[in-house]
């Protein structure tokens, strides 16, 4: 059986190759993505504009504001109520998962571990599980 629900998925990345190709991937299977290059922008979308999406998915490695970070103030606003709050970095560090897990991330994804197909299905995957579906 296909499961063909789609996602509203904020994506978080200082990178905008990153950005624009796991949009594009992201998109074009179907799902509703807002990307953007910081995680106080990040902030911005879903605290001001009321952004409400399935997902969060972060580097943890940005300027001046971290994933850390991002993760205590999402926790500290109550934003993102019940979306799926996954790690997308090369911070593959048992610690760092740890310090993640234990603010509250939902998953993560080594980087370079996946391919773009890869990090789909994982992030769909984390979503439907984070969902209890």
């Amino acid at each position: 059986m296909v499961d063909d629900t789609k996602y509203n998925i904020l994506f978080v990345d200082d990178d905008e190759f990153l950005v624009d190709m796991y949009s594009l991937k992201f998109s074009q299977a179907g799902h509703h993505i807002q990307a953007v290059r910081s995680a106080e922008a990040a902030l911005e979308r879903l605290h001001e504009e009321g952004y409400t999406p399935d997902a969060v998915v972060f580097d943890l490695v940005m300027p001046k504001m971290d994933g850390f970070d991002l993760l205590k103030e999402i926790q500290k606003q109550q934003l993102a109520k019940g979306a799926a709050l996954i790690v997308l970095s090369n911070q593959g560090e048992a610690e760092s998962l740890a310090k993640a897990k234990a603010l509250g991330a939902t998953g993560h994804i080594i980087k370079a571990n996946a391919i773009p197909s890869e990090v789909l299905k994982l992030v769909e995957n984390i979503i439907r599980t984070n969902r209890n579906v």
